[in-house]
């Protein structure tokens, strides 16, 4: 299956997002994640207007971030930890009460030095 067919389909089960709804862009570098995993960030534009649906097995809340705020570098912290003998870092994004951290912030991190013109 596609990196962009599994996209779909995940945001489908996910968050109950129609694939009719979105609008793919391209993708973004492999990401590795520490604990062993590769991705392939598909970037697409949402078209409104739709409802989601979380699964509750996969996802805890769903909520929205301006993309402003994503890409403003003054909003990405750099953050360590000792885990299983070694230094790890990593990026975190806090917004509001939520802390957008891990793959995720590292993917969004990746968008932002691709968006981001100086």
């Amino acid at each position: 299956m596609s990196p962009q067919a599994t996209a779909l389909r995940e945001t489908q089960e996910e968050i109950g997002l129609s694939p009719s709804h979105i609008e793919i862009f391209g993708y973004l570098p492999q990401y590795y994640t520490g604990t062993g995993f590769v991705v392939t960030p598909v970037v697409g534009l949402l078209t409104p207007p739709f409802e989601l649906q979380p699964d509750p097995f996969e996802v805890a809340e769903i909520f929205e971030v301006p993309l402003s705020f994503l890409l403003d570098p003054a909003n990405h912290q750099r953050h360590s930890i000792f885990l299983r003998g070694a230094l790890r870092h990593y990026y975190a994004m806090p917004y509001g009460r939520y802390f957008i951290w891990g793959a995720t912030a590292g993917m969004i991190r990746s968008l932002s030095e691709r968006l981001v013109v100086s």
